[in-house]
């Protein structure tokens, strides 16, 4: 039995948190960012903002109380990239030595560059603190999770057998566990989907068939290899859950919100609009497009989807003609 605290008390931390109860065997406690929200689950027993229609199971704890993070063995780290640093610098002083940190944020941060991981590190390491840290990812919508319909994702750390040591504690009869030592591949597959599902969101926005959603997502794993690869990623891994599986998932199913914002851009919606509509629910995509790109450019790697991606959601460029000049870029081999 581990003691497990899950940081972030949204949507997917939520079903996270309800797959770790249905498991049974483990102490798990969901810690949201503010005490109002704490109290607000809690007394409903649900999440009625992000993830309602879901009652929490008795031993479920929910709390805002920093002290829970240090008590626990597993930290469950799902706060959005946005505000992941400003957060864990508020609670670090409640991690210690020997804790186990499974980031499962898709995304990049802003300004840095960092993946999810290298986040945790640069807050902790300055302070001498030293733990675990891996990464868990795939083709996984928060609501199906919840709901225990048959799932399954990639943990990655570098040390193997702490890989191995969160499959076992983490999988279940509706959860399945793959393990891998690619933190870099599993972390950049599960944070670049998410600018590929926007481009296929608008494809149908704008009326656009199955042809065109197939090709966005064929070359849109090109893309998210070329730079996987170049920051030191296994290009086995894009092929696995974190990479296709992922991707796939978003661009096709119609729970993912990055392909929501995709489409209401393609039927001409504004951006600011279109995020105000979420409800406070995070589209990661939009904040990863232009960390992705930037992060490409310093390593020369060419990503035409994620580059016209950048000029609609920065510039307002009209959706279709980011398209025709995606249609009619010079002709090239395919590998």
């Amino acid at each position: 039995m581990s003691r497990i605290v899950v940081l972030g008390a949204g949507a997917w931390g939520t079903a996270i948190a309800l797959s770790l109860c249905r498991r049974a065997g483990h102490e798990v406690t969901l810690w949201a960012h503010s005490e109002q929200e704490a109290n607000t689950i809690d007394a409903a027993r649900e999440n009625t903002l992000f993830l309602p229609g879901f009652p929490l199971p008795s031993d479920l704890a929910v709390t805002a109380d920093p002290a829970a993070i240090s008590e626990a063995q597993i930290i469950v780290s799902v706060i959005p990239s946005e505000f992941l640093r400003s957060t864990l610098q508020r609670v670090k002083a409640q991690i210690h030595n020997g804790q186990f940190i499974v980031s499962a944020t898709k995304g990049v941060e802003k300004g840095t560059h960092l993946r999810m991981t290298q986040v945790i590190s640069s807050v902790l390491e300055p302070v001498g603190t030293l733990v675990s840290i891996g990464a868990f990812s795939g083709p996984s919508f928060a609501l199906e999770v919840a709901q225990g319909q048959p799932t399954a994702v990639t943990v990655a750390f570098s040390d193997f057998q702490v890989a191995h040591f969160i499959q076992q504690e983490f999988s279940s009869e509706t959860l399945r566990l793959y393990t891998s030592s690619d933190v870099i591949g599993v972390e950049l597959g599960g944070a670049l989907k998410n600018v590929i599902a926007i481009a296929a969101g608008i494809a149908v926005g704008v009326g656009l068939g199955h042809n065109s959603t197939a090709a966005l997502i064929t070359r849109g794993i090109a893309e998210m290899t070329r730079l996987a690869v170049a920051c030191g990623g296994n290009p086995q891994t894009l092929a696995g859950l974190s990479g296709v599986g992922d991707l796939v998932l978003t661009c096709t199913g119609s729970l993912s919100r990055n392909r929501t914002v995709g489409q209401a851009l393609g039927q001409g919606r504004k951006l600011p609009e279109i995020l105000e509509s979420l409800g406070g629910k995070v589209a990661e995509g939009v904040l990863t497009t232009r960390a992705a790109l930037e992060l490409a450019r310093e390593r020369n790697i060419e990503m035409p989807i994620t580059e016209q991606m950048e000029l609609i959601l920065e510039q307002g460029k009209d959706p279709r003609e980011a398209i025709r000049e995606l249609m009619l870029r010079p002709g090239r081999g395919e590998h």
